[in-house]
């Protein structure tokens, strides 16, 4: 007790700084709280309004940022990527504006064109705590190493893979840099199709970025219906004699049209050997990639050896927009540290997408500090628990913002050396583009662009921007090209090889009408109409086509002709030939010529003379017709009995007299033996026009009536198709036709009901039994084989009804054969110059039974003929009777007095009696006496008005 008394009494002293220190640790410790919160607030608060916190505010910037870069140095990328990423470095380290206080350090691995030993490279690079890795070049190490910044959060921005499955969602820490060949292929498809070729074939080397390239490049030939034909694909590094046996074997195919996507380090060498192979000359079209500008940019000048492997070739290169920029950086190269040992320049575009690349992730790593992002890497505890062996995988640190990093740097946008960097939502650079060069003496010329914006166009893309999208094939434009073998005009693109396998042809064997097709002992083992057609449309080409005629049948009955098209789809023959008709389902999955015989089905059906009836007189006309006719018959009796009747004495009498006037002179116009005459101008105006219509009633009825009574009249109980699907009767087809699938799917006509026929004679007896004794109704059939059926039956049976399909026959080939469109150019030149006529007319005739029977319904004349002449006389008729009763009405006023007037006269004279006079009896009276009741009106009006002024007269007075 005494001692705590005695500290606490021993000396203020010691109390006071007890107190003092225990004072400036609680205020150290509130500061210390305080700053911190204040920090974090401001951050909150600079992020909820969207405004970037300056560095001042923020954590401090690190002095020095890693950025890797991984390619292989010695290639004909890396030559150009190196230097060009190196000034890029220093650029960004000199530039006060951007990272300030931050220094970029680049660290480079090479990787030795290996997949192995660039990933290995890459997981070194790793362990320097990079932010960020260039590259790398190949297509191949992106897809490992995506897998590996994936996990480790660092995105990895590529300068020069191409590969389209790199964009794919797989990679989320992969970014382009560069174009993507997606757009390159769908380049070359538009190219192939603006000089018209239908098949390609793909050379290419069988890595990721090749195998995947040439299958974007399929599917958009797909979009143009054109095709690869052959993909022709070497390992990387394939010696001479491997690529010189893959061309052999490619030359030995049809298609010219070689397109090349291989690695610039060793695409020269295709070439090389394909000039070794006269695989250079007039004929072949080789279009390549944009590797080959890549190549001779970066081989500047060209040596002449080098040139002359190339001379025709059409290829593509990046399209970067000639800016204040790009000439600046141009200018900059001769100085930039690269290898000079080689003699070449080793520029391409290449080197500047590496340079744009370091400026893209310097200006995004700016704004990722800016906006409060820190750069620390902490560890993968996934590593950490799997690191049990001697690779120390424990050593590779996660990027804590690299999902952060990687949003900001696909929000960047700016211009370079290369153009406008800026991605789109698929995270490829917008506005892609392509100069179209063809390759020639000692250089290039550059003869046109292609933009996912407008397609190929000799406008260059950057003015294209400005106008509206047009991407039609008419606005599709190149300059010329000079083809290998110093051509200008377009290469056909497709041949026969002199080695190759000589078309086979698949013949229908026929056994009935085998004047179109049959078999033949002599050479070329086939005959009839088609074939003379095929040879002579084939000897127009300007090209030989070996060729060997296939029979298919078994000689017993016609073949099936769906399965004989179905074995050309199904590649069993290169064609068929022969009476093939063009129908729906077969152009689905073939392709046809233009067709050299015109078809349809027509109905066929056993016809009987038809004996005259006794009232045959009453056929020509219509009972419509009749009936109009004999109303206006009696019509216009009655309007010119009305128009005469007053003045006419002819048709004035008892009633019983006046309508047999009017019968009389109606139907006695008929044969203009009328014998009353005419007096009034209105009904002469009339009956003239009636005469002209009478006129043209008779002619029309003697022609046709003669034409009944004199030409034989053919009769049929089937009158059309229509007539025929509504029985129950059999049908015939012929066997093997299309017709059996026609009449049961499109006409809905039972199975049951139709009757293979095999040949002419089995035609002729099943018509003669008809249904009731087994036979047929009638025979549905092409019209071909109908006029020959008809030329030999002595006309026992005709055609009813109209033709209800029409069609053609036409030589088939598998899709998108070039000989499809080839020889239907020759089938025109054949029908324009004749030929086609003298070999119809070799193989085929016709008789006189080919006419239609003729329909008694058909012949008839109907009112349809004659409307607009009833009509101008039925309008002249009213003309006449309107201006007929307004002279009537005119004169039946003046002479009836009005009401005043009637009751003056009335006044003054009552003594005097007067009659009213109706409108039907005033009507009824003659013109003369009408006249005279006028004339009598008027005097009595004149002197009822003299006493009446003279009695005025004498009362003034």
């Amino acid at each position: 007790m005494d001692m705590s008394l005695n500290i606490a009494g021993g000396g203020c002293t010691s109390t006071v700084f007890l107190m003092k220190k225990r004072a400036a640790l609680l205020l150290l410790l509130i500061t210390g709280i305080c700053v911190p919160m204040e920090v974090a607030f401001g951050q909150a608060a600079a992020n909820e309004n969207g405004t970037s916190v300056s560095s001042s505010s923020s954590s401090p910037r690190p002095s020095v940022a890693n950025i890797g870069s991984l390619f292989t140095f010695d290639s004909v990328i890396g030559r150009a990527a190196g230097p060009a990423i190196a000034a890029a470095i220093g650029d960004v380290n000199s530039d006060p504006t951007v990272l300030p206080g931050t220094r970029l350090n680049l660290i480079s691995h090479n990787t030795n064109c290996s997949g192995f030993l660039g990933t290995v490279e890459a997981l070194q690079l790793m362990e320097n705590g990079v932010v960020a890795v260039i590259g790398p070049q190949s297509s191949g190490i992106a897809h490992i190493i995506s897998h590996v910044v994936n996990e480790l959060h660092v995105p990895l921005l590529s300068f020069a893979a191409t590969d389209p499955t790199l964009s794919a969602l797989q990679y989320p820490y992969f970014l382009r840099t560069t174009q993507n060949d997606y757009f390159q292929m769908y380049a070359i498809a538009d190219l192939v199709t603006y000089y018209g070729w239908r098949e390609v074939i793909a050379i290419f080397v069988d890595d990721d970025c090749g195998r995947n390239g040439i299958s974007v490049l399929g599917d958009a030939l797909a979009t143009k219906r054109a095709k690869i034909s052959f993909k022709a694909a070497f390992t990387p590094g394939a010696p001479t004699s491997h690529i010189s046996d893959l061309l052999l074997e490619v030359n030995q195919m049809e298609s010219r049209v070689y397109v090349v996507h291989v690695n610039p380090d060793s695409g020269l060498s295709v070439f090389s050997v394909a000039k070794s192979l006269n695989m250079m000359t007039k004929g072949y079209v080789w279009i390549a990639t944009d590797w080959l500008p890549s190549v001779l940019d970066s081989l500047q000048p060209v040596d002449t050896d080098t040139m002359n492997l190339l001379q025709g070739v059409v290829s593509l290169r990046h399209h970067n927009p000639d800016t204040d920029l790009k000439r600046s950086f141009m200018s900059r190269w001769s100085n930039l540290n690269h290898n000079k040992s080689t003699g070449a320049s080793g520029f391409n575009s290449y080197a500047l997408y590496a340079y744009d690349t370091v400026w893209l992730a310097a200006r995004a790593l700016d704004v990722f500090l800016n906006e409060g992002g820190n750069i620390s890497h902490s560890s993968d505890p996934k590593l950490s628990e799997t690191n049990r062996s001697a690779m120390n995988l424990a050593s590779l640190r996660v990027f804590d913002g690299g999902q952060q990093f990687l949003q900001t740097l696909l929000r960047i946008k700016f211009s370079g050396p290369s153009g406008q960097i800026q991605f789109d939502l698929d995270k490829n650079l917008v506005n892609p583009a392509y100069d179209v060069l063809n390759i020639g003496g000692t250089g290039s010329r550059r003869i046109g662009y292609w933009s996912n914006y407008s397609g190929l166009s000799t406008i260059s893309p950057e003015v294209l921007y400005t106008k509206p999208q047009n991407n039609s094939s008419n606005n599709q434009h190149l300059y010329s090209v000079i083809w290998p073998g110093e051509t200008s005009l377009v290469p056909r693109g497709w041949v026969f090889p002199e080695n190759g396998k000589p078309l086979r042809i698949a013949v229908p064997n026929r056994i009935a009408y085998q004047q179109f097709v049959s078999k033949d002992k002599n050479p070329p083992g086939v005959r009839g109409y088609c074939i003379d057609v095929f040879e002579a449309a084939i000897n127009l080409l300007p090209y030989p086509v070996p060729r060997i005629y296939i029979l298919q049948g078994n000689g017993q009955r016609n073949p099936n002709y769906n399965e004989l098209v179905q074995a050309v789809a199904q590649d069993q023959y290169d064609a068929a030939v022969g009476d093939v008709t063009i129908v729906t389902n077969r152009t689905k999955i073939v392709d046809f010529t233009q067709p050299f015989m015109e078809s349809g089905l027509v109905v066929v059906a056993p016809v009987k003379e038809q004996k005259s009836s006794p009232w045959a007189f009453l056929k020509p006309f219509t009972i419509q017709m009749w009936l109009v006719t004999g109303a206006f018959f009696l019509f216009v009796g009655a309007v010119v009995w009305i128009l005469e009747h007053r003045m006419n004495n002819d048709f004035r009498g008892p009633p019983s007299q006046q309508i047999m006037t009017i019968f009389w002179f109606s139907f006695s116009t008929m044969f203009f033996s009328h014998r009353e005459n005419t007096v009034s101008t209105l009904g002469r105006f009339v009956l003239i026009i009636w005469l002209f219509v009478v006129l043209i009633i008779n002619s029309s009825y003697t022609a046709s009536l003669t034409s009944i009574l004199t030409v034989q009249q053919l009769t049929s109980r089937i009158e059309g198709i229509d007539s025929l699907v509504t029985s129950n009767d059999p049908i015939g087809i012929q066997d093997g036709s299309f017709a059996k699938n026609y009449l049961m799917d499109e006409l809905n006509i039972a199975g049951s009901r139709l009757v293979i026929l095999k040949n002419q004679q089995e035609y002729s007896t099943a018509l003669q039994l008809g249904p009731k004794n087994g036979g047929v109704a009638a025979i549905v059939d092409e019209l071909p084989y109908i006029e020959l059926f008809l030329s030999s039956s002595n006309c026992k049976f005709r055609t009813v009804g109209q033709e209800f399909t029409k069609s053609g026959w036409g030589f088939a080939f598998q899709r998108d054969s070039p000989l499809a469109v080839d020889l239907s150019t020759a089938i025109l030149q054949l029908s324009e110059n004749g030929d086609l006529q003298k070999i119809h007319n070799k193989w085929l005739t016709h008789g006189d039974c080919l006419e239609q029977i003729n329909q008694v319904d058909e012949s008839r004349l109907s009112l349809t003929s004659f409307w607009g002449l009833f009509l101008i006389c039925g309008i002249s008729c009213f003309i006449a009777l309107t201006t007929f009763f307004c002279k009537i009405i005119i004169q039946f006023r003046r002479l009836t007095p009005e009401a005043g007037e009637e009751a003056d006269v009335d006044e003054i004279q009552p003594a005097r009696p007067r009659r009213s006079l109706s409108l039907i009896n005033f009507v009824d009276k003659k013109e003369k006496d009408i006249k005279e009741m006028l004339k009598r009106r008027g005097s009595e009006v004149k002197r009822e008005a003299s006493p009446s002024s003279d009695g005025h007269a004498n009362s003034q007075a």
